[in-house]
């Protein structure tokens, strides 16, 4: 597919994934817009060439004209899973803002081809004793936390509008890190200074993606998915917290985490602080979604998309992590 050209609009470029994206395919003579909010901070795509469209996918009446003509829209923007965030804002940010971009694409001149940006989280995660082992995108949906059934609800709206005929593909990133995220910079701060600790057995499993494979995958589905699918978009493999924690400790050159706590005093305790906090107004290190990821088991397949799309994930874990813990040296986010 000749990509030279093409009129490419994202949503939520100044976040850690669309950035990405972005930085991408602007190498690519591609005519790159984008929908920013008045204030958002753009430091991560300042350097690029971007047409920007001032808007805000919460206010429908902002986004008129912003996808007129566009051969791809990419939608990557809302909000991540954070401790004091309510339902309705998780709602109306993934719900409702997908809607509203999905409705004035169908109102927009032309076709675009639509990537709606997802999270493998809308399965829930993995019960043993109901014979799984594995998710694809053919497992039933289960979401568990306000982020992830938000997450669900923007996948209903956007399997409403490809029943329509509009050219939609949904893909599922899982655990996706690297140079440039803020989001998981918590988990490393708190092994290098000797704060993590396993929340029961340590032996539950993740499946990290670092940002070049999320990206490369994601391109792979824009440029080739069949509308209408869904993919998932994942590492090379599963890996348990306890791996993951060591990791990180070998690159950051502290003591692997070694402490374990029963995960019922953990819940309770998270539990307290965060009623407290609630009425304070402060955010707590550790929410009770983030004991119930640390705790469960949230494992996928990217086959699908190896199969149809020629996706092949290249960076394992030791060097993901290398790559993001020097990046974080270098910005002075960790010592």
């Amino acid at each position: 597919m000749q990509d030279r050209g093409k009129k490419v609009v994202i949503t939520g470029v100044t976040g850690f994934v669309g950035s990405a994206i972005a930085r991408a395919i602007a190498e690519d003579d591609i005519d790159l817009h984008a929908l920013v909010r008045p204030t958002s901070d753009r430091w991560r795509v300042r350097d690029l060439p971007i047409t920007w469209h001032i808007g805000d996918i919460t206010v429908a009446e902002s986004l008129k004209h912003v996808f007129d003509g566009a051969d791809w829209v990419i939608h990557a923007a809302g909000i991540l899973g954070q401790a004091g965030i309510s339902e309705s804002t998780y709602q109306r940010i993934n719900g409702q803002g997908t809607r509203n971009v999905l409705a004035e694409i169908s109102r927009s001149e032309g076709q675009p081809r639509v990537v709606v940006i997802s999270s493998a989280g809308v399965l829930g995660p993995i019960v043993e004793d109901e014979g799984a082992t594995v998710a694809n995108e053919s497992s039933p949906l289960a979401p568990s936390n306000p982020y992830e059934r938000s997450k669900a609800a923007a996948e209903m709206i956007a399997r409403d509008y490809a029943e329509t005929g509009m050219p939609i593909i949904i893909v599922r990133p899982e655990f996706i890190y690297g140079p440039g995220d803020l989001h998981v910079l918590g988990l490393f701060r708190a092994i290098q200074r000797r704060q993590f600790f396993y929340i029961g057995h340590g032996r539950n499993t993740c499946h990290p993606t670092y940002i070049d494979d999320a990206v490369d995958g994601l391109l792979r589905c824009l440029k080739f998915g069949k509308p209408g699918e869904i993919y998932h978009i994942t590492g090379p493999r599963v890996v348990t917290f306890r791996e993951l924690a060591r990791t990180i400790a070998v690159f950051e050159d502290v003591p692997v985490p070694r402490l374990s706590l029963p995960k019922r005093v953990v819940w309770t305790g998270t539990s307290i602080l965060e009623f407290f906090a609630s009425r304070a107004g402060i955010t707590v290190p550790l929410s009770r979604t983030g004991v119930a990821f640390f705790s469960e088991d949230r494992r996928s397949t990217s086959s699908k998309a190896q199969k149809e799309l020629d996706y092949v994930p290249r960076f394992d874990l030791q060097e993901g992590v290398k790559l993001t813990v020097a990046w974080y040296r270098e910005q002075g986010l960790l010592r």
